[in-house]
């Protein structure tokens, strides 16, 4: 193998579109109609392989136990880890950045009471956590709207914390959500967001095809790195921004997803030749493959970020 660096990435770029080399069709549509058209095409793909009715979740796990690695627990640890590093109170109105179908403002308001706006640019993610939520019984405490996080229709300081679970990825413009998160919080807010975070920033041909893969496969333009994302968030006014690296936990999920994803391989392929499946369901496919290889040899590493608006 090469190590010879041919490819490097900067900020604000959108690296789907160099897909040739990764043999996977990208939309010329804007960026935000293809996330939401993954998200819809994929839904089946993420409740089958990934999350279940009871935590909702499209985010990875988070594990810090000695006893063997469970699913659908660490989900729900991850959802306890960002409550705890945001200080989030039960009187404090949270806003779901990216809410997917629900799970983490659902599961807010079921165990700590929390009254959350989750927002999504799906429109059948709302129709299917408007639906999660009556069933649960916190309809009363949860909405949901369909709106671009990084343009949102509510007034300044509605919100106490802002919440983002590896949704901000899918953005090409790291900083643009975060200004919208500056403009919605009270003062005294807070905001958390945890995701993968690029280690380097030169990649030789067999690595570039991993990482594209990853973005291709995802909805995912670019990933920013820890020093950038620090930088837009001193920017945007935020203080007391805090780093908290949390990959050592979130590689069983990771390896999780890989396992599962080569165990569908024979379902895959057989779909795939069936024609029911269609490119963006099978580069979601692949995307799980390339997930692992990109945390395993370290290209991005996963952390959170939490910062106050003074």
């Amino acid at each position: 193998m090469s190590t010879q660096q041919l490819f490097f990435m900067e900020p604000d770029q959108d690296y789907r579109n160099d897909s040739l080399k990764a043999n996977v069709a990208v939309s010329d549509r804007p960026l935000v109609a293809d996330t939401a058209q993954h998200f819809e095409d994929c839904h089946n793909d993420y409740l089958f392989a990934w999350a279940n009715s009871d935590n909702l979740a499209f985010h990875y796990g988070y594990w810090d136990s000695p006893e063997p690695y469970n699913q659908h627990q660490a989900l729900i640890n991850k959802n306890q880890l960002l409550y705890d590093k945001a200080k989030i109170q039960p009187s404090d109105r949270v806003l779901d950045a990216g809410c997917g179908i629900g799970g983490s403002s659902i599961w807010m308001a079921k165990n700590f009471g929390n009254r959350a706006t989750g927002v999504t640019i799906s429109g059948k993610q709302v129709a299917y956590a408007t639906n999660y939520a009556k069933k649960k019984g916190v309809s009363d405490l949860v909405e949901f709207v369909q709106t671009d996080f990084c343009n949102t229709p509510f007034e300044d300081e509605s919100f106490d914390v802002v919440w983002n679970a590896e949704a901000v990825s899918h953005t090409q413009f790291k900083g643009a959500f975060l200004k919208e998160a500056f403009r919605l919080l009270k003062p005294g807010g807070r905001i958390v967001y945890c995701d993968a975070f690029m280690m380097q920033r030169g990649f030789n041909e067999e690595q570039w095809q991993t990482m594209l893969a990853f973005f291709n496969g995802w909805a995912v333009p670019n990933l920013c790195y820890c020093d950038e994302f620090q930088g837009l968030l001193e920017d945007c006014g935020f203080q007391g921004i805090e780093l908290d690296y949390i990959h050592e936990q979130t590689m069983q999920s990771a390896e999780y997803m890989y396992k599962v994803t080569k165990r569908l391989y024979p379902i895959q392929k057989l779909s795939q030749w069936l024609g029911l499946r269609n490119k963006a369901q099978t580069a979601n496919y692949y995307a799980g493959l390339a997930q692992y290889d990109m945390f395993r040899n370290r290209y991005a590493e996963y952390c959170v970020f939490t910062a106050q608006k003074p």
